[in-house]
């Protein structure tokens, strides 16, 4: 974790006479798991629409590889490495899991219409080298053997990891996961748990986290970033954060 993957600096933005984030600074390294976390309303999901270009920051930076990013739809931004989820399930919900996640790699298609529509070779080979991708990523999250299923019939935890899995067939560099265990029980978090430290593992993924269960952040995270009233009010390593007055204060409460 050495090199700078993802930089946002001094970053901001405002609505109408609502500063909602101030000088939010970033620097993800490669490879690094990073929490953010704070009370709800403090701009953290505001934080994730400006890194993914669903927002134009109204000052301040972002930087993808030491390239300036700001401007960019997310479209863009996806194809240039940067993927992320929502708080609220956004799946495809007629359609299957193989093709909730097949979807996520239309952009990397390289077979043009004519090609389409009369089922040349070259469509058939890309189809076929994009539903094996399909599938391993599924299978990193054991949802393998559900392929054919409707997105809209499987269990509330089982979507939430889809979300997920279609994220990552996007080959992003940087993964944005925005409070990917809310709604779960303590099984599914633990195994959401081990599947972010997995992906991270095994694909090499920079993650960015947003989460209110402090058992998941504080068991996977390098870092925690602390935002409240939209400004870091601490940062640092997971120990550090739950010992910071300030913190305390702020997000975990104090005794009485």
């Amino acid at each position: 974790m050495t090199s700078s993957i993802l930089k946002a600096k001094n970053l901001g933005i405002s609505f109408g006479g609502l500063k909602a984030v101030s000088r939010f600074d970033l620097d993800l390294k490669e490879g690094e798991l990073v929490g953010l976390i704070g009370p709800n309303g403090a701009g953290k999901t505001t934080v994730f629409n400006m890194l993914t270009g669903v927002y134009t920051p109204t000052e301040g930076d972002i930087s993808l590889l030491e390239s300036s990013v700001i401007g960019k739809r997310p479209d863009q931004l996806v194809k240039l490495g940067i993927a992320r989820t929502f708080q609220n399930i956004r799946l495809f919900k007629e359609l299957t899991v193989l093709d909730n996640v097949r979807i996520a790699c239309n952009f990397q298609m390289k077979y043009n219409i004519f090609s389409a529509i009369f089922r040349l070779p070259g469509y058939w080979r890309e189809e076929k080298a994009i539903r094996e991708k399909a599938l391993s990523i599924l299978e990193v999250f054991g949802m393998q053997e559900l392929w054919d299923v409707k997105a809209d019939n499987l269990p509330y935890g089982q979507q939430r990891k889809l979300e997920i899995a279609r994220a990552l067939a996007a080959d992003p560099k940087v993964l944005l996961l925005d409070e990917p265990a809310a709604g779960m029980n303590p099984t599914e978090t633990n195994e959401l748990m081990q599947t972010i430290n997995l992906i991270r593992e095994r694909f090499g993924t920079t993650i960015l986290l947003i989460e209110h269960d402090m058992g998941l952040v504080l068991n996977i995270c390098h870092r925690i970033i602390v935002l409240d009233y939209g400004q870091i009010i601490a940062s640092g390593l997971p120990e550090e954060i739950v010992n910071n007055p300030r913190v305390i204060t702020a997000y975990l409460g104090e005794e009485e």
